[in-house]
């Protein structure tokens, strides 16, 4: 019976030795794991910080082509409001020139039958001022006629 217990000692000894191998390479692997997750850690930290970079870089340069773009629409907005100016002076314009037209026109009608009229008196004072002419040239005519 002493046998027992020594063949019983044993294989818990063999059996704790096995369970103690078997946790070693538990262990050993999980430490492998382990610093690959640390490398991997690392590695992404880096990958963050340039990133983190990066980024802060294009925000600088997106802040800066947000106030370039904010200074020229600025400067945009006084050539649209001179352009705004200047088609409501044409517009003025245009229509002081339609008053004067109007103006213009209605006078030349309100003043078109005086015209008439005097172009009427300029026929007759020619019609007139040709008749006397041809019955002077008759009269001469006829006094050089006599004399002879």
């Amino acid at each position: 019976m002493e046998w027992l217990i020594y063949v019983s000692v044993a294989i818990i000894a063999i059996s704790f030795a096995f369970l103690v191998f078997y946790i070693i390479q538990t262990l050993q692997s999980l430490k492998k794991t382990m610093d690959n997750v640390s490398t991997t850690v690392e590695e992404l930290q880096s990958q963050v910080d340039g990133i983190t970079k990066e980024s802060t870089e294009l925000l600088h340069k997106t802040n800066s082509l947000a106030d370039d773009l904010q200074q020229k629409s600025d400067s945009l907005n006084s050539v649209f409001a001179a352009a705004k100016d200047l088609g409501e002076s044409f517009q003025n314009m245009n229509h002081s020139v339609r008053r004067v037209s109007d103006a213009v026109s209605r006078k030349a009608d309100e003043e078109s039958e005086q015209v008439a009229k005097a172009v009427k008196w300029g026929n007759v004072v020619l019609d007139f001022w040709s008749k006397w002419k041809t019955k002077k040239a008759e009269t001469s005519k006829a006094a050089a006629n006599s004399n002879n």
